[in-house]
């Protein structure tokens, strides 16, 4: 892993965050081009999210801390061309104090999707008009972790309060701009049947866009900075228009019906009359000219690479700007059958002036738009192959806008540009779509064929694949460094380790491991003390992906949503943003961030779309191998997740995603593999769900046949967060404890524990228990420890010294202090709940003092929370705990060194809901 420096400087980073937030926003529309507002103009603005602007979605890819966070009403105040209607905000500021935000209660993922908005009187907008040129509305929507969107008034569908809001703005000002700050596309039908329509003049896309989203709406609506963001997902005009509307939601099973027919591919070949916006589609302040100046091929078959030249120019008087340059394919459809469009490259251009223009190269590998033949129609099965006949391609800026080539890619004869074999294939019988007749109109009826399902033998596969046992040697004096510096062998270091700390090596501890970072999600590696005298540091990992997660408290840069950034269509923006991001990790000393999130699109209500980027394959490839890179060049490592088919909130432990191999490889697995092969992606999250039968974790085709096999890849496989596991051969029950099967599937790293676990089984899982009864190897447990091992000698934590985790901390007794209102430390301290935040004790004795405390969170058991204890104002640990319904349990605390005299403790809570109870020091 390639390091470059990392020094971080904070301000750049939220300079690039901002401009990357500007390049996301969707300009839907701008008739009469009403934006960008000009010199002169007073604006009204109208919705509470011009305060309480969201900048992400909940739980863990949102929850991070900032230092400050620009609203709406902040940017376009701060911007030197906006006027604003003062006195319209002065009410809005007094109402929304009066109506405070409502958070929940702040436990997680309890935070309502909407926010009521003030109720407007036709007085109040016409006072509003009268002193003003234009109205700009908010809509604002969030989401998050374990629970979806619904299809009800306040999730996808707007309110009655902002329909109203909408008709009473419209019915007085000629001129509306509706921003909508939202995570991810919501309905879009009010926009034609809304009285008084006639008067929204523009409509864009803000997203959630992170803590410099502010600023950034402001340099679009001044025109500062011309928009230049293109949908990922298709709009259509109503949500059942889905193809994937049948089979969401189900909490045991989805049958992936649709297969590669997802998003535009299913609108372009059956359905385009139910298209609002296109994917692809946004506007720009000016307007850009694309012509085809060069083609060319170079190789032969399967190696080929065609090259595609193409001039933009910016043809407007007015404004600078950035055009996004897309290709499309339609294939021949073959015994396969193809969807009518496929987007299989793209770029965006530099800031064009008026009148420049730029050659743009975009070259685009033959064997990237292959298709998988998993049924053998073609003869080839388990192949990805190229079927005879004319390859047409179309450009342009968006996939009905794109125009079609003047050249075409043309095969005599069919071509096989990969050959591999049945992996992960249903095991339940079902009807997938594909096109049937097509129409004068150039759509297709919609057919349906059988799915095929798996032949192959899973016990006979992992049987002739076991790895070979390295036999145990005992310690023999090799530490990690010598093996990283060349001095031994993986295999030799490797040997030294019992059966016991192996098993160690794959049980993550967290969250809010006291052995790494305060407040992040876990420690992995060396987490006991007979590891880390082998040489094993101890290596962190936080949330993300839009910036680091501590629930200490300490504070990160938070950037925009994934769906944001993928709509900027700029890798190298993203490269950079995810560089800089990296160095934040350095700084932090966090070895990998638990992101970026990759799963696709397949329904606009899961509730997670938004740490997601699009509904297209490759966009989410392309992107996502962008901000892995970046990551890489600071040094740390992206985990790609969730893989795979994670797809919805509802029953997202439990939910069967039933999905043909086509579907699979061509739509779900692809953006994976690019970050695999392109994003130089070190590790990897398995998702929460089964798919077609075997929960990922344990999913055997999934982590070594594909991922290992086909890819070649060399990195570590964790789970996600108390993730289930079943037979990776038989399938049937799910459990926790199973860890003998995630081995078994080359998911080495089993996350989490709780804290000091990993050594003592704390969790009980199954593995040396198999180990000893023989369905588990020790080759395979040894396997997954190289694996670990691999990584930790690559990611920063073996650049810095090597420490073990038991350092205890030192504290002074404070001077002057009235002994007559401390407590004896031996009697511990009662917090009052909500309310004592703060005491003083009495310690009688030097000595070492394990700290413990007696806690309760509300929340069930998905939920995290954390409180920091800090002993005279310094912080002395972390202490964490998942939600216990409302029951006390004991947290074990960290052990600190306390001469006598008298101490100040003062508490910190991180998230409401959580309340201490009692802290308890034990002399050691």
């Amino acid at each position: 892993m390639h390091q470059e420096n990392t020094k971080i400087d904070s301000t750049i980073l939220a300079k690039v965050s901002r401009q990357a937030a500007s390049e996301g926003i969707v300009l839907l529309e701008n008739k009469e081009s009403i934006l960008p507002i000009k010199a002169g103009e007073t604006i009204s603005l109208f919705g509470r999210c011009q305060i309480d602007t969201y900048r992400s979605g909940t739980g863990s890819g949102g929850a991070v801390n900032v230092k400050y966070a620009i609203n709406a009403l902040e940017g376009l105040r701060a911007n030197r061309t906006i006027k604003l209607n003062e006195s319209l905000v002065g009410i809005y500021e007094q109402w929304v104090k009066a109506n405070p935000f409502d958070n929940g209660g702040g436990g997680w993922a309890a935070e309502p999707w909407f926010q009521h908005e003030m109720p407007l009187t036709d007085e109040l907008v016409t006072q509003a008009e009268k002193v003003s040129n234009k109205a700009v509305v908010f809509i604002g929507r969030t989401a998050g972790e374990e629970q979806d969107n619904r299809e009800e008034a306040g999730s996808y569908y707007l309110t009655e309060l902002e329909l109203e809001m909408l008709g009473k703005v419209a019915t007085h000002f000629k001129d509306v701009i509706v921003v909508l700050n939202v995570s991810n596309i919501i309905d879009m039908s009010w926009l034609s049947c809304l009285d008084n329509n006639q008067s929204i003049k523009a409509v864009l896309y803000n997203w959630a866009a992170g803590m410099e989203g502010g600023h950034a709406l402001a340099d679009v609506l001044s025109g500062d900075v011309s928009p230049s963001g293109r949908l990922t997902d298709t709009i259509a005009h109503n949500l059942a228009d889905y193809p994937s509307a049948e089979n969401f939601g189900r909490t045991d099973y989805n049958l992936y019906a649709e297969d590669i027919y997802l998003g535009y591919r299913y609108f372009e070949t059956f359905k385009p009359q139910a298209v609002q916006y296109e994917f692809g589609a946004g506007l720009s302040y000016t307007a850009f000219s694309q012509k085809l100046i060069s083609y060319t091929v170079d190789g032969k078959g399967a190696d080929s690479v065609l090259h595609f030249d193409i001039e933009v120019e910016n043809v407007g008087t007015h404004f600078a700007g950035k055009e996004v340059v897309q290709i499309y394919l339609e294939a021949p459809q073959g015994e396969l059958g193809k969807p009518a469009r496929a987007l299989v490259g793209f770029a965006k251009s530099k800031a064009l002036d008026c009148g420049e223009n730029q050659a743009i190269r975009i070259s685009i590998p033959v064997h990237s738009f292959a298709s998988y033949d998993d049924s053998g129609v073609t003869g080839e099965q388990s192949c990805y192959v190229l079927e005879q006949g004319c390859y047409q391609f179309y450009f342009g800026g968006s996939v009905r806008k794109a125009q079609r080539m003047s050249v075409t890619f043309e095969l005599d004869e069919m071509l096989v540009t990969e050959r591999l074999k049945e992996a992960l294939a249903p095991v339940k019988a079902f009807d997938r779509m594909k096109p049937g007749t097509r129409n004068g109109d150039g759509a297709y009826e919609l057919a349906y064929e059988p799915v095929p399902q798996r032949t192959v033998s899973m016990l006979d596969r992992i049987e002739t694949e076991l790895p070979a046992c390295l036999e145990l040697t005992g310690d023999k004096g090799i530490k990690l460094i010598d093996v990283k510096q060349g001095r031994a062998g993986l295999d030799d270091f490797i040997a030294q380790l019992t059966p016991e700390q192996l098993a160690t090596m794959t049980r993550g501890e967290g969250m809010c491991s006291p052995k790494v970072t305060p407040g992040v999600a876990a420690a992995f590696g060396g987490v006991s003390q007979d590891l880390y005298e082998l040489g094993i540091p101890v290596a962190a990992a936080a949330d993300g992906p839009s910036g680091i997660r501590m629930d200490s408290g300490h504070t990160a840069t938070q950037v925009p949503i994934g769906t944001l950034l993928a709509s900027t269509w700029n890798r190298e923006l993203n490269e950079q943003l995810f560089y800089l991001v990296g160095q934040e990790l350095v700084e932090h000393k966090i070895d990998t961030l638990l992101g970026p999130g990759m799963n696709i699109h397949r329904h606009p209500l899961n509730g997670r779309n938004f740490e997601y980027f699009s509904e297209d394959s490759l966009i989410t490839g392309v992107i996502a191998s962008a901000q892995t890179r970046g990551l890489s060049r600071a040094g740390v490592s992206g985990t790609i997740k969730h893989f795979v088919a994670n797809d919805q909130e509802t029953a997202r432990k439990d939910v069967d995603s039933i999905v043909s191999e086509r579907a699979l490889r061509e739509i779900h697995l692809k953006p994976f593999e690019m970050a695999v092969k392109e994003g130089l992606a070190s590790t990897i999250m398995t998702a929460y769900n089964p798919v077609n039968g075997h929960w990922t974790a344990s999913n055997y085709d999934l982590n070594t046949t594909i991922l290992r096999g086909e890819w070649g890849y060399t990195g570590i496989v964790m789970s996600d967060w108390w993730a289930k596991m079943n037979d990776p051969v038989t399938a049937g029950h799910e459990d926790v404890s199973l860890t003998s099967f995630m081995i078994r599937s080359q998911n080495d790293l089993y996350m989490v524990v709780e804290n000091d676990g990993a050594e003592c089984n704390a969790s009980e899982d199954d593995t040396l228990a198999a180990l000893q009864q023989g369905t588990l190897t020790l080759g395979e447990l040894q396997r997954s420890a190289m694996n670990i091992c691999r990584f930790i000698m690559n990611a920063p934590v073996m650049n810095r010294p090597l420490e073990f985790y038991h350092n205890v901390k030192h504290f002074k007794p404070l001077q002057g202090v009235d002994e007559s209102m401390a407590t004896p430390v031996e009697k511990g301290v009662t917090f009052k709940p909500k309310s004592m935040k703060s005491a003083i004790i009495e310690v009688t004795h030097d000595g070492l003092y394990q700290c413990d405390a007696l806690m309760r969170y509300e929340l069930n058991s998905m939920a995290q929370s954390s409180c920091n204890l800090n002993i005279n104002g310094v912080i002395a640990m972390t202490l964490p705990v998942n939600g216990t319904d409302g029951k006390l349990v004991t947290v074990k605390g960290q052990q600190v060194k306390l001469t006598k005299g008298c101490y100040e403790l003062s508490v910190e809570t991180v998230k409401p809901g959580l309340e201490l109870e009692q802290l308890t020091f034990a002399k050691v």
